[in-house]
């Protein structure tokens, strides 16, 4: 388990977010997943929306790990299933919207090759 998941996950972050395939997926997958954990959160509350927002994680989990075979950089392997929701989480919550807000998001764009490679 890391001890500093975040700083880790930041460290990494730019080199695995360069591909403007992958930065699309990310900016609409991101903000389902967050709604997504919201309805599920809501659930008791309100009485609905639990499947809902468990289909809308699952599918921003999906969406993102095919975004992933778009980049030159593979993910680091993940440890096990509480590695695995432990770095989505982060990631979704915190490392995604940093991202974003510290301009890397902006950056990444406009470096990234609007054409698809050969490979594509």
């Amino acid at each position: 388990m890391r001890s500093d998941l975040l700083a880790w996950q930041w460290s990494l972050y730019a080199e695995g977010h360069r591909s403007r395939g992958n930065l699309l997926v990310h900016a609409v997958s991101q903000p389902l997943f967050i709604a997504g954990c919201l309805e599920v959160l809501a659930t008791p509350l309100v009485g609905v929306g639990g499947l809902l927002g468990l289909v809308s994680m699952a599918v921003a989990l999906a969406l993102q790990g095919r975004g992933h075979k778009g980049e030159a950089t593979s993910p680091v392997p993940f440890d096990g299933p509480l590695d695995f929701v432990r770095r989505f989480f982060a990631e979704q919550w915190v490392t995604f919207p940093r991202f974003v807000l510290s301009g890397r998001f902006a950056r990444a764009w406009r470096e990234a090759d609007p054409t698809p490679s050969a490979g594509s």
